[in-house]
């Protein structure tokens, strides 16, 4: 906040209570900063780690993840955990489930028990849940029926685009319109009477 014009600057000097009140607030304001951009940091880090555990097949424990990615920042572990957790649910549809409360020990499976579809490969890999879950939201929230335009919009924000090979999924347009809609996921239409050709997912 500016000072009130009628305040003149202090002597370089000085070191009134009000300068050494706003020096403390700055001082206390850039270490809370740099504590949540260290937070974020880890949080980031901690889903990278469950990655590798679930294409690795292996457990975890809450000890493991203290010691390997924690590490200086354990008083703030539930955070963290709690965090990294919820995007491993939402973003690539893995839940980290705890099986023994005693050692605080953990395995990662797939939401719901459903698979990865759409690719054939010798390695785990990521399940697609969480973009499944994406769509179908979508429709939901149109009435079950949505344009396909308003579809590609919502997958845009998770950087997925029509006609583009993602990392992780392939190619989005065979996963929505083929394979979601072989396994009954979704039904893909022409709208009735649109010219040009339009299309709506159920």
């Amino acid at each position: 906040m500016a000072a009130p014009p009628c305040i003149q600057p202090e002597d370089e000097g000085s070191s009134s209570p009000d300068k050494v009140g706003a020096t403390s607030r700055e001082g206390s304001e850039e270490a809370e900063s740099s504590l949540q951009g260290a937070l974020c940091l880890k949080k980031a880090c901690l889903v990278a780690f469950l990655l590798l555990k679930y294409r690795t097949r292996g457990p975890t424990t809450k000890a493991e993840m203290l010691s390997s990615v924690i590490k200086e920042h354990q008083d703030h572990f539930p955070e963290i955990f709690s965090t990294a957790s919820a995007c491993m649910q939402l973003v690539f549809g893995i839940d980290v489930k705890e099986v023994d409360p005693s050692a605080h020990a953990y395995v990662l499976v797939t939401t719901l028990g459903l698979t990865y579809d759409g690719m054939v490969c010798d390695e785990p890999t990521f399940p697609n849940t969480g973009l499944l879950f994406t769509v179908l939201w979508e429709v939901a929230s149109e009435g079950d029926c949505a344009p396909e335009e308003d579809v590609w919009k919502a997958l845009n924000v998770r950087c997925l685009h029509d006609g583009k090979e993602h990392w992780n999924y392939g190619t989005p347009r065979e996963l929505l319109t083929n394979v979601w809609v072989q396994k009954k996921y979704l039904e893909y239409r022409q709208v009735p009477n649109s010219n040009p050709a339009c299309y709506e997912f159920l």
